[in-house]
């Protein structure tokens, strides 16, 4: 069978994704590398919730896809069901231990932070597979997974004197990359069959919000450093210029709205978050760390010509 199979069925391509959220937000509320080791640990955390994600959302949608997409590896047999369920499983408590071990790190400033979180974020995952995803609330499940997943990126940082010990800079960072998240959901809602191109008008706009308000929290991060690697002008051009490509990829499919042009608005969308966390970490962190979090674009597009990303 060889290892095609698995990693269609984790979405592979798609882990690098999370794994910017998890620079962004802890870059945003470090300021540099205090510690790889609870980096590293956080970045395990994330990798095996998301993929856990994607392994229980094929399970949960079994009978869905043996009509719709009856080449995906559980409908085609290429893996059994039962063995989906309990890697699934097995991954969702994996990224849970991860999560909870990264507060015990040394450089990590609180034990209890970074469990907590990845409690939060294993139940949104599991909330959002089970049942949120066939509701009208599923865009926002899926949106406060990244949510939950940026505060985690965030949550071995110097606790600050707010909510939870979280900035409000980066509260909004976490906020603007899940609104943008809830679009990029609302975008793919009908990606296998008719899309409407009011409803692609409207995802688009989501996703713009979602820009915005990163855009708004790093402008509220500058006001606490005393002197911000990037002006907040500059800072709001290069997302433009980022989020250029993606408006132009979405209006491509409201023109012509067939499930190939939805299909590619949609992953084009996904995988240019990886370059809205880069320019997010280049602002608040330097062009070098920066740097390293757009290079995770590499893996994701050469996985991405075998491994399908929606």
């Amino acid at each position: 069978m060889g290892i095609l199979p698995w990693l269609r069925l984790m979405r592979l391509p798609n882990v690098f994704t999370a794994l910017a959220d998890i620079a962004m937000g802890y870059f945003l509320a470090a300021g540099g590398l205090r510690s790889a080791a609870a980096l590293a640990c956080l970045a395990a955390a994330s990798a095996l919730l998301y993929t856990a994600g994607m392994v229980l959302n094929d399970v949960f949608d079994y009978a869905i896809d043996a009509e719709e997409r009856p080449f995906r590896p559980l409908p085609s047999g290429q893996i059994a069901l039962v063995t989906a369920r309990r890697l699934g499983f097995a991954l969702l408590i994996g990224g849970w231990l991860f999560g909870g071990a990264a507060g015990f790190l040394p450089g990590a400033a609180d034990s209890w932070r970074s469990g907590l979180v990845a409690t939060a974020l294993a139940a949104a995952v599991l909330a959002y597979d089970g049942f949120l995803k066939a509701t009208p609330a599923g865009p926002l499940g899926m949106g406060a997974c990244r949510f939950l997943n940026v505060l985690l990126g965030a949550s071995t940082a110097p606790a600050a004197d707010a909510s939870l010990g979280f900035a409000p800079a980066v509260w909004l960072a976490a906020a603007g990359i899940g609104i943008y998240i809830v679009g990029v959901t609302w975008l793919a809602r009908r990606e296998a069959g008719a899309s409407r191109p009011g409803a692609l008008a409207g995802a688009t706009g989501v996703m713009l919000l979602g820009v915005g308000v990163l855009w708004i929290a790093y402008r509220l991060h500058t006001t606490t450093v005393a002197s911000p690697r990037m002006e907040p002008w500059l800072f709001a051009v290069l997302l433009a210029l980022l989020m250029f490509s993606v408006v132009r990829r979405c209006a491509a499919a409201m023109r012509q709205p067939a499930p190939q042009n939805v299909q590619a608005a949609v992953k084009h969308s996904i995988l240019s978050l990886i370059w809205l966390d880069a320019a997010t970490v280049a602002a608040a962190a330097g062009p070098i760390y920066g740097v390293a979090v757009a290079a995770l674009l590499l893996p994701a597009l050469a996985l991405g010509r075998w491994v399908y990303s929606t």
